[in-house]
């Protein structure tokens, strides 16, 4: 079986086109299948639209999380409720088209267990995104002690055992194109061209998209830190230029009042930037020792089908309610 893990959040435009574009793709591929939708605390429609698409098509999984908990608690969850031994994640929102889910699989067939889904062109309505992504980028490549592959979200596929290497992973601030590419295994890359989206507008704020790539630096580097130093030894060696210049000008009194003020404003910006790194690092040390989950499952709906084979394999978990029945 082949799962495929779709977040979704306030898509109720897009909900019913954008399932019949995975349907049409997954039928392609000629094997069994289920499309596992992870309602992320809409607001709007999106979760009866899911539940009455599920009653037409037994291969959908509806997860309803507890309320919304961000684009990769969402992933997460459906990550963990998956059953296939392969599984394609990816945008509800056309950006990732779903007429490439038959090249991941077939990239999956040939023998790699991580297909990565790298963006050859991106279209963006919103130009300070298109100016901002680039970036973006290459300053995580000039930063990152691991090597990411650059232009690649979460779009891709991973076999089972690459799944379950991530899923027991503890960390809470999560950049999944980092931790796919640190677990390993054999890797593919399939190139497409990114779209813009198919109607509404981007449900991940700006500051939401600062705070993935705060997560994507500080998850797989440490130059921040070691920034520190580098801050240090220019901060000594910019005080030692300016206490030559105040030891021989010919003004001494302006002299000294100038680079005392200077130093000292130097010296308190890299305090409070190196305070401000320690920070950072040492708020998602906080996270990690809290232990809280990524995401809280409240229900899953299932096809009566599929819930009768699990509530036969899997009686203690439908005695605990893991398991809901459309």
């Amino acid at each position: 079986m082949i799962s495929v893990v779709v977040p979704i959040f306030n898509e109720e435009e897009l909900i019913s086109l954008f399932h019949v574009a995975v349907a049409s793709a997954m039928n392609s591929v000629g094997e069994d299948w289920e499309v596992v939708y992870v309602n992320d605390g809409s607001r709007d429609s999106s979760l009866d639209l899911l539940k009455a698409l599920q009653s037409e098509d037994p291969h959908i999984v509806v997860v309803d999380l507890s309320r919304n908990w961000g684009h990769m608690g969402a992933i997460s969850a459906g990550m963990q409720t998956a059953r296939g031994d392969a599984i394609v994640l990816m945008d509800g929102d056309f950006q990732d088209p779903p007429e490439v889910i038959p090249r991941l699989v077939n990239a999956w067939r040939a023998g790699a267990q991580v297909v990565v889904a790298v963006r050859r062109s991106r279209q963006e309505r919103r130009m300070i995104l298109a100016k901002l992504f680039p970036l973006f980028y290459r300053v995580l490549g000039a930063l990152s002690d691991f090597p990411i592959p650059l232009n690649a979200g979460i779009f891709g596929l991973m076999d089972r055992q690459a799944v379950d290497s991530i899923n027991s992973m503890q960390e809470r601030n999560r950049y999944l194109p980092g931790l796919r590419a640190w677990a390993g295994y054999r890797n593919a890359v399939i190139y497409y061209d990114r779209q813009d989206r198919a109607a509404g507008d981007g449900k991940l704020s700006f500051i939401s998209r600062i705070k993935y790539a705060m997560d994507a630096i500080t998850s797989f580097s440490y130059k921040p830190l070691r920034l520190c130093f580098v801050l240090s030894l220019f901060s000594i060696c910019i005080a030692a230029v300016l206490a030559f210049f105040a030891v021989f000008a010919r003004s001494p009194m302006n002299s000294v009042g100038l680079s005392v003020a200077a130093s000292v404003f130097l010296v308190g910006c890299l305090l409070l930037l190196c305070l401000g790194v320690l920070g950072e690092y040492l708020g998602r040390v906080y996270d990690e020792v809290r232990s809280r989950p990524l995401s809280i499952i409240n229900k899953v709906y299932y096809a009566q089908a599929i819930a009768a084979q699990l509530d036969s394999e899997y009686p203690q978990e439908a005695a605990d309610k893991i398991f809901r029945v459309a």
